[in-house]
């Protein structure tokens, strides 16, 4: 496994995260919102499974979803509600004031790790990717590192992600539009839940 297959992949990866989407969108809100240590601990769960996707696209799950395909549906159906519900209680707090206490940020590591578990799809992102990029003899130690540097890259991503957008003057900008930026978080969320649910 060579340095430029290792570049391929993070370049791909790296498009994956910055394209609008539930993971990126939640990443800034939470940022702002509770502050960077909740912003980099979201990051965290977010890279944890997104990584195991691709480990399990490296040790075939996509063949089992394509064997039981009511496995597949099933996992896109929970991950389309918990989309939903999301989107419901941004809508539903969008006027509430932000919360004073900003180092309340232990549940968001859990909220990382279960939106990207929502996404079943992105197995079949990984192993589409990885496909592509990599042969497909690939070794135990191959497979680990690529799965650790996916990891990584996540996790250095969200944090510099976090430390942005927890900056005093993107809060300030939040708070003087956040009814607004809330209600409009929910509906873009609520219409990747209605797309996961909907799409084949």
């Amino acid at each position: 496994m060579s340095i430029e297959l290792v570049l391929a992949f993070n370049i791909a990866l790296l498009a994956a995260i910055a394209s609008p989407g539930p993971a990126l969108l939640m990443a800034m809100r939470t940022s702002i919102v509770k502050g960077r240590k909740a912003g980099i601990l979201l990051g965290i769960g977010l890279a944890m499974m997104a990584s195991l996707w691709t480990l399990a696209a490296l040790l075939g799950l996509e063949s089992v979803f394509k064997l039981f395909p009511w496995a597949y549906v099933t996992m896109k159906i929970l991950g389309a509600l918990y989309l939903l519900y999301i989107a419901w209680n941004t809508w539903r707090g969008a006027k509430n004031p932000l919360p004073s206490d900003k180092s309340a940020s232990s549940r968001s590591f859990r909220d990382g790790f279960l939106l990207n578990l929502a996404n079943p799809k992105s197995v079949l992102f990984s192993a589409a990717v990885l496909i592509v990029i990599f042969p497909p003899d690939l070794s135990l130690l191959a497979k680990g590192a690529i799965v650790m540097n996916h990891f990584v890259v996540e996790v250095i991503c969200y944090s510099l992600i976090a430390t942005v957008m927890s900056t005093e003057m993107i809060s300030r900008r939040y708070l003087a539009a956040k009814a607004y930026l809330d209600r409009f978080s929910a509906v873009i969320l609520g219409a990747l839940g209605i797309r996961l649910l909907i799409q084949k």
